[in-house]
């Protein structure tokens, strides 16, 4: 009797343990696949924004930027990074937590705000290319954060650092249009 309680015991033992380790091993594969979702998504929604500023700065919107026209060669690279943009928000939709899913939705409203302004399509309201700016940071800035939590990766993202005044580009002037 004492053997088969000493067997049984040990195999429910290693059956606890190996299933824990099933299951710690799933958790970082899906972690692994989600930070490279969040990184990919972060990084695609950065790319446009960078494309849709030197837009906006070829349209005189804003200094800064190499100014950039929009020529078919470039709305064919825009819309092949906004495809990439659309495939990896649908990854996110997969494996993504429903906060950093939510902040990546409102991130995809600030980027094509920043395409209307630099491509000049006529919305509803009136906008302003700095204040849309702004908005498109805060909101990339949020989906970073729940990214980050979603992860399990605590504290801020970095410290505030100021930029020396004496390394920042003068302003440029802006060519009227």
């Amino acid at each position: 009797m004492g053997v088969t309680l000493g067997a049984a015991t040990s195999f429910l033992v290693t059956s606890v343990n190996e299933r824990t380790r099933w299951r710690r091993q799933q958790a970082v594969r899906w972690d692994e696949q989600r930070l490279s979702a969040y990184a990919e998504y972060a990084h695609a929604v950065k790319e446009l924004a960078a494309r849709y500023q030197m837009i906006a700065a070829a349209r005189g919107l804003v200094s800064g930027p190499i100014p950039l026209e929009p020529t078919p060669e470039v709305l064919l690279e825009l819309r092949e990074l906004e495809s990439r943009r659309s495939a990896l928000s649908e990854t996110l939709g997969l494996l993504g937590d429903t906060e950093a899913n939510t902040a990546s939705k409102t991130l995809d409203h600030c980027v094509w705000r920043l395409e209307c302004l630099a491509r000049d399509i006529a919305t509803e309201t009136e906008q302003n290319w700095d204040q849309a700016y702004l908005e498109f940071r805060d909101a990339r800035s949020r989906f970073v954060e729940r990214a980050r939590a979603s992860l399990g990766v605590s504290g801020a993202v970095a410290r505030d650092v100021v930029w020396p005044v004496a390394w920042r580009p003068a302003a440029r002037p802006s060519s009227p249009r």
